[in-house]
């Protein structure tokens, strides 16, 4: 009996961490499903020697479902590698002794676009190292731990810069060959307890409010398979851009999470991303490279 509630348990948990449009701890939870998925198979194998086997059909579906999730965006097809665009998404992390090492990184991969979380005083220097290349540029204060900048090698639309003080998020509108898109950074709060699900619907009206193409680059302390990616992707209509890499380690890198994320829109051919290294900080670096259309 005890071993079959522990059982139970564990796959009530596993089960919750798919409910985080009901409540944010399910996104919590979330953050975790890979590993609850695991304890959950080994749940469904104590229902098995119980020969529980209604328990055992549901706590096998479960576990297949959550793999599913957890493994599926792994299998996203790739593009070739002449796509006409691309960003460079980074955590910087407010303790970055020295922007140099990332700077060079950025300008050797050239990308079109730059996409930055915690800018603060110390390393607000890279934006001016950047300048030449990426002249358009637009800073957001945030948090204590630094504000989101974006920067483009394509001009700026005058008057287009979007600011929303505190909440995570800028954004400004630049011609490219391709047209005009609007280039976005995005710095989410960590999940449950903290304040992740209210930061979202904050922002939602924002970003709906940005009229055609979106590209977007952030650090959303979330993984892909998230309620807080789903409402990101619907109100900007976009999808997220190739397999998830793991940017952020946990416990001494023990336990890696796919926190940091590209969106492109969401009707555009396959595209890819690489991991970058961290240079300084406590996050990875992404590279991506994709088609607007």
């Amino acid at each position: 009996m005890f071993l079959r509630f522990i059982a139970l348990i564990c796959l009530f948990v596993l089960g919750a961490s798919h409910f985080g449009a009901l409540h944010p701890l399910g996104d919590s939870l979330a953050v975790f499903r890979g590993v609850l998925t695991i304890v959950g198979a080994v749940a469904v194998l104590v229902l098995v020697l119980q020969r529980r086997w209604v328990l055992t059909a549901l706590g096998a579906g479960l576990v297949l479902l959550s793999a599913y999730t957890v493994l599926m965006p792994r299998f996203t097809f790739s593009a070739a590698l002449d796509v006409p665009y691309a960003l460079y998404q980074k955590n910087m992390s407010f303790r970055m002794p020295d922007t140099a090492m990332l700077a060079t990184d950025i300008l050797q991969q050239a990308p079109d676009f730059v996409t930055l979380e915690e800018v603060d005083r110390e390393n607000l220097g890279l934006l001016g190292a950047l300048k030449s290349d990426y002249p358009a540029q637009a800073f957001c204060p945030f948090a204590f731990v630094g504000g989101v900048a974006v920067a483009s090698r394509w001009p700026k639309v005058a008057g287009s810069d979007v600011c929303l003080p505190g909440q995570g998020m800028v954004a400004m509108q630049v011609e490219t060959p391709g047209g005009p898109l609007w280039l976005v950074a995005l710095h989410l709060h960590w999940p449950f307890p903290h304040g992740q699900a209210a930061q979202v619907r904050r922002l939602e009206p924002a970003l709906k409010a940005l009229e055609g193409l979106v590209v977007l680059g952030g650090d959303f302390n979330m993984v892909p398979w998230s309620q807080t990616m789903r409402a990101i992707t619907a109100a900007t209509k976009t999808r997220r851009v190739g397999a998830p890499k793991y940017t952020f380690p946990l416990f001494d890198g023990l336990y890696m999470l796919p926190i940091d994320h590209v969106l492109v829109n969401a009707n555009t051919r396959p595209a890819e991303t690489w991991r970058r290294p961290q240079l300084g900080s406590d996050h990875f670096g992404l590279l991506a490279r994709f088609y607007l259309r």
